[in-house]
């Protein structure tokens, strides 16, 4: 059953851009302007986190647009009491959209005495008050097992296809998917599947966190444009030198499609100074200067899926639909041309 009062937006400090651009492409698909919410995210001088919300929400449906990105902790606290300032305010429903899920890499006991954080963090963001949950390519699937709520988790890969379609026309032939750790497999083949083209994989061994002791190529990648799939680029350590290690193999170039650029310390540094031609990411996390200012790194906006998927919710309709590729062309409006 449709909705009777309009979605109302609402941005902590995380990502403004993305949410403003949100804004703009739903004011696009309805016709009339849609606003954030005015309110006020601030922090007192010992960095308490302080939210006021200057506009009526009583029964209203709210979107809560925040990545829980770097700063995680306090991004994370803008989440919730974005949510309990809503809650008290009576809005109708809460739906916290979270382009970035952080803290996702915690989703097992890997070692005797260690949390599972992203449980914990799902039991917050619940307890919270939120309603439902809209994210963007979860590090692990079972993640959404962790919350009581609902949750939808968007696929990037649709869009990589596109993109990878525009870019590289007339070379699709010549393509080779490679995923960089075999705990990636599944999401490069969903993407080899969309584009028609071979899979391979890169077997990494750590000795430790953060060090690569040793990289075996697994299938055959000689004469191969190799585009390598990944959710999260963090130091960027790994994607480099896998890069390196394909090129070593035969491989002709090398590409990155990753859909979430933490880029971290000397990330982007590496990512200049590597043997890889490009790396995409997506705007899930707000990019800095410095990514913005890297020329072999580009960077694919998620705004409209988002928009789509927000109004999806809010009409009661189907968001499993932006799942498909070709539900998107119409939805990335002439960025992307099918040949």
């Amino acid at each position: 059953m449709p909705a009777i009062t309009e979605p109302k937006l609402i941005s902590g400090n995380a990502n403004l851009s993305l949410a403003k651009s949100i804004a703009r492409r739903m004011s696009m698909h309805r016709g009339m302007s849609v606003n954030l919410v005015d309110a006020r995210v601030e922090r007192f001088n010992d960095q308490e986190i302080f939210v006021e919300v200057f506009e009526n929400v009583r029964g209203e449906d709210m979107y809560i647009i925040q990545s829980t990105s770097n700063p995680a902790n306090d991004n994370l606290m803008e989440l919730l009491i974005m949510t309990d300032a809503l809650r008290r305010s009576s809005a109708a429903r809460i739906t916290a959209v979270i382009p970035y899920f952080g803290y996702a890499r915690q989703d097992r006991r890997a070692k005797a005495r260690t949390p599972i954080s992203a449980k914990l963090v799902a039991n917050l963001i619940t307890r919270a008050g939120v309603d439902r949950v809209l994210t963007l390519d979860l590090h692990a699937a079972q993640i959404q097992g962790f919350f009581d709520i609902p949750v939808d988790n968007l696929y990037a890969s649709p869009v990589f296809a596109l993109d990878i379609e525009h870019h590289f026309r007339g070379q699709m032939n010549d393509l080779m998917i490679v995923s960089p750790d075999v705990g990636g497999v599944a999401r490069a083949r969903e993407l080899a599947k969309r584009i028609n083209a071979p899979l391979s994989i890169v077997d990494k061994r750590r000795e430790k966190a953060g060090e690569v002791a040793g990289m075996t190529v697994i299938g055959n990648v000689e004469g191969k444009k190799c585009i390598i799939v990944d959710d999260i680029c963090d130091t960027a350590g790994t994607l480099c030198k896998a890069a390196e290690v394909l090129l070593e193999n035969g491989a002709t170039e090398v590409h990155s499609y990753i859909t979430h650029g933490v880029l971290s310390g000397p990330a982007v540094e590496r990512v200049q100074n590597s043997v890889m031609k490009s790396l995409v990411i997506t705007d899930s996390i707000e990019p800095t200067d410095r990514v913005k200012a890297a020329s072999n790194i580009r960077i694919v906006p998620t705004a409209p899926i988002f928009a789509q998927a927000i109004l999806n919710i809010w009409n009661g309709t189907s968001v499993s639909s932006l799942f498909e590729t070709d539900t998107l062309v119409p939805i990335y409006e002439g960025m992307y041309q099918r040949g």
